[in-house]
């Protein structure tokens, strides 16, 4: 009957005029049904397809993606690069009543660095290092404000360089740093200089 039909039509614009925003993804698919059987337009049908394929993306991609990081207290777990990080920089401590890095952040050389690995190493336990430039730049947070890095997981970090263990491959003076103030990375300072430090080991 095309009377029914038209009203069928007009009744289904108004319940997608009004609800379409809000509806719940189950309602999403019934309204796609609703509409595969009203219009007979392949137009029509695949604009509603076209609409239900970017709401099930919409839903299903953000689980898609696993979780890089993992807190443990005072150490952060990275099972993308198979990681465990000190979450905090050289100098400060791990607070647990407040969930923050709390002191005085130690700026080192190369040369001094060895001896705060071996105080980390006796009284953490474990084995740990400086970071490869790829490792610390892994933490980088392009969307962040400065620190240019996930402060849920790495808090109070200093907006300047830190030292990894990678050296500049033309001068071997120089080693490569990633400043968390910009999140780039620069080989430009001496083993001399101090700037501060984070600590990692291999899970």
């Amino acid at each position: 009957n095309p009377n029914k039909r038209a009203k069928s039509i007009i009744s289904l614009r108004y319940v997608q005029r009004n609800y379409t925003k809000t509806v719940p993804p189950f309602k999403f698919i019934l309204k796609f049904l609703a509409c595969y059987v009203h219009f007979s337009s392949r137009e029509a049908y695949f604009k509603m397809l076209s609409k239900l394929l970017r709401t099930l993306l919409l839903i299903c991609i953000p689980t898609l993606a696993p979780a890089q990081f993992f807190e443990e207290g005072h150490l952060i777990r990275d099972v993308r690069n198979n990681l465990t990080w000190l979450r905090c920089s050289v100098g400060q401590r791990w607070d647990y009543d407040t969930s923050q890095c709390i002191g005085q952040i130690i700026e080192l050389n190369h040369d001094e660095i060895p001896d705060a690995i071996r105080q980390a190493n006796q009284q953490l336990g474990g084995s740990w290092r400086l970071p490869s430039i790829e490792e610390l730049e892994s933490l980088v947070c392009k969307e962040c404000e400065p620190p240019k890095v996930r402060q849920k997981y790495f808090t109070n970090i200093d907006r300047d360089a830190y030292w990894t263990g990678t050296q500049n491959y033309f001068n071997s003076r120089m080693y490569w740093s990633v400043n968390f103030m910009t999140g780039h990375s620069y080989s430009r300072f001496l083993a001399y200089q101090q700037l501060p430090v984070l600590l990692v080991s291999d899970r």
